[in-house]
C-alpha cells in the first residue's frame, strides 16, 4: 500500500468520485497518490487505508509534513491540516484513483480475472497460450511473475497491490497487449485489490475444502470469491466448473453470459479422458457438435479442467476449436506445477508446489496412476501456519506414497523439529518415515533410493528459489538440486556405456 502511482496526469476527485463530500476545498486535483502516510511524497494525495483502525490526526499530520496535497478518508474527522475528500469506502476510492491516474487501462484492455482455490496459475498460462494462438497478445500477472508483453518481473504476490496492478496494466496497454490475464487471490479480493478495474471475463476454477475448514469460513470464503463478479462489465462472460459444488451458488447470483466446463456433469465445454502416462495425457475436447483430441504434457485430471477453462475462454473470444487445441498443446510445462524433470533417468521426478492437504493428495493420486514401481514423496510443512493441517499432510503421504521422506519446507521462525513432530503425529507408523531436516540432502536421498519404474514427487516449494529459515532467505531450488544429482549420477553411466 506504500506504493505510489506514477505521475502521469492530473485528475479531479470531484469528477472521479461524484458521491464524495469535500471539506476544506471545493475539489482536489492530484497527479499521484499514496496509501501510507509515511510513504507520501510532495504533491501526493494521501488515501488513508493503511491504518485498519481508521485515519487519525497523527497520520494526517505526517502526510501533510511529507508534502501531501489532500487526504481521502472514509471517516469524518475534524481537519485543518489538509483538504479532505470523504468517501464511503477508502479501498474502492484508492483503486479508482490509481487506475484513473494511469488512464484507466482496464477500459482499453480485455482483462480476464481468474480465481479459485486451485489451478489459477496453470489456467492463467493456458488462457494466455490460447489467446496467443488465436492472434491476440496477452500480458499475465500471477504467482510466477508479471509479464507486460515484453518483460517479465518476479511477483511479490499473486495479485499485486492496487498501484502496482494499475502500473502493470498500463504497461501492457502501452506494449500493445489486447488482453490481460490476472490471477486473483482470495486475499486480493478481501483487500479490494481489483478496485477500479472492469473485467471483460472471469473464471472460477474451483472452491475446495482446503479453505473451508474453519467454523463459519464456508460462507465467508464463497462470499469473498463472489466479489469477483462485482467487477464484471455488463456483457462480461464467466466460466464455471460444473463438476465443482460451488458452481450452483455462482449460477444463482450471476445474470450475465456464462459458459460451463466439465468432465462428469453436462457442460457446454467438456472432456473425455483417454490415456495418461508420465510424460503426457490425451483427452477429447468437445464444444457444441465439434470434438477434437488434445495431447498435453500437463498430466492429471486437474489439468484437464484447467485446459477446459482455457478452451472455454478462447471460445468466448471467437477462437475456433482447432486453434484452441494448438494453444493448449503449445504449453509444455508450468514451472513448479507438477513439473517433470527429464535427465535421462529411468524413473520419474516431479517438482510440485502442492503443500495443502487436497493439492498434495491430488498430485500423489495423479502420479500413482502413471507409476509402475514405488511412489516416493519428499515433503514438509510450512512454519507459522495452521498446525492442525500438519498431521493431515502426514496421513495423506502415508496413505498415498510407498516411501515418505519428511524434511523442511519453509519453517520461517518456527522450530523445524516441532513442525516435523506435528507431521509425524499423522502417521500410523512414524518409524517408517525417513526424516532428513536438510532439504537438499532429503532430495538426494530420495533420488538415490529410486529404481527403474519408480516415481519421486518433491512437493511443497515448486519453483521457489529460496528457503526461509530463521528469518533468512537461503538459496535453494528443488529443481536445481535434483538436476545436479541426476546429471552427476547419469553422466558417468552413459560415458561407461559409450566406452563399452
Amino acid at each position: 500500500m506504500g506504493e505510489r502511482t506514477p505521475q502521469v496526469r492530473g485528475i479531479s476527485l470531484r469528477e472521479l468520485l461524484p458521491q464524495a463530500v469535500f471539506r476544506g476545498a471545493a475539489d482536489i486535483r492530484v497527479t499521484s497518490c499514496c496509501g501510507e502516510a509515511r510513504g507520501c511524497k510532495r504533491g501526493d494525495l494521501f488515501v488513508a487505508i493503511a491504518d485498519e483502525a481508521g485515519p487519525n490526526d497523527r497520520a494526517m499530520r505526517l502526510a501533510r509534513k511529507r508534502g501531501a496535497v489532500g487526504m481521502v478518508t472514509d471517516r469524518a474527522i475534524a481537519s485543518e491540516e489538509l483538504p479532505l475528500c470523504v468517501v464511503p469506502d477508502c479501498r474502492e476510492a484508492y483503486g479508482q484513483i490509481c487506475h484513473a491516474l494511469v488512464g484507466d487501462p482496464s477500459k482499453q484492455l480485455k482483462v480476464i480475472g481468474i480465481t479459485g482455490t486451485q489451478g489459477k496459475t496453470v489456467t492463467s498460462y493456458l488462457v494466455a497460450a490460447v489467446l496467443e494462438a488465436g492472434g491476440f497478445y496477452a500480458g499475465v500477472m500471477g504467482t510466477l511473475g508479471y509479464y507486460d508483453g515484453i518483460k517479465v518481473a518476479p511477483a511479490d504476490s499473486a495479485t499485486p497491490h492496487v498501484p502496482v496492478l494499475a502500473r502493470w496494466l498500463e504497461r501492457m496497454q502501452s506494449n500493445g497487449c489486447t488482453h490481460a490475464v490476472v490471477e486473483v487471490s482470495n486475499r486480493a479480493l478481501a483487500e479490494a485489490r481489483l478496485a477500479g478495474i472492469t473485467l471483460d471475463a472471469a473464471c472460477i476454477t474451483n472452491i475446495t475444502h482446503d479453505h473451508l475448514d474453519q467454523p463459519g469460513s464456508d460462507e465467508n470464503y464463497r462470499a469473498v470469491k463472489h466479489q469477483l463478479f462485482h467487477h464484471l462489465a455488463p456483457e462480461a462472460i464467466t466460466v464455471l466448473n460444473a463438476d465443482d459444488p460451488s458452481c450452483d451458488a455462482c449460477l444463482r447470483i450471476l445474470d450475465g453470459p456464462m459458459l460451463t466446463i466439465g468432465i462428469d456433469q453436462p457442460a457446454e465445454v467438456s472432456a473425455t479422458p483417454l490415456e495418461q502416462s508420465r510424460g503426457e495425457q490425451t483427452f477429447l475436447l468437445s464444444a457444441g457438435s465439434e470434438t477434437i483430441p488434445v495431447r498435453t504434457p500437463l498430466i492429471g485430471t486437474h489439468n484437464i479442467y484447467n485446459c477446459l477453462t482455457a478452451a472455454a475462454m478462447g471460445l468466448s473470444y471467437g477462437i475456433d476449436l482447432p486453434t484452441i487445441v494448438r494453444g493448449l498443446e503449445a504449453l509444455d510445462k508450468i514451472p513448479g506445477r507438477l513439473e517433470r524433470l527429464e535427465c535421462g533417468q529411468t524413473f520419474g521426478v516431479f517438482i510440485d508446489d502442492a503443500r495443502t492437504v487436497e493439492s498434495l493428495a491430488g498430485s500423489l493420486a495423479t502420479l500413482r496412476n502413471v507409476t509402475e514401481g514405488r511412489l516416493i514423496c519428499v515433503f514438509g510443512a510450512v512454519g507459522e501456519r495452521d498446525r492442525a493441517k500438519r498431521p493431515l499432510l502426514g496421513a495423506v503421504v502415508e496413505n498415498a506414497a510407498d516411501v515418505a521422506v519428511l524434511t523442511t519446507d519453509n519453517p520461517h521462525d518456527e522450530d523445524p523439529r516441532r513442525i516435523a513432530g506435528d507431521v509425524l503425529s499423522g502417521f500410523d507408523h512414524p518409524g517408517r518415515v525417513h526424516a532428513e531436516p536438510d532439504r537438499a540432502d532429503a532430495i538426494c536421498w530420495a533420488l538415490n533410493q529410486a529404481q527403474p519404474g519408480d516415481c519421486i514427487l518433491i512437493a511443497g516449494r515448486g519453483n521457489s528459489a529460496h528457503q526461509i529459515i530463521a528469518g533468512k532467505r537461503i538459496p535453494l531450488d528443488d529443481r536445481e538440486v535434483a538436476r545436479d544429482w541426476l546429471y552427476e549420477a547419469i553422466a558417468p553411466r552413459e560415458m561407461f556405456r559409450a566406452g563399452a
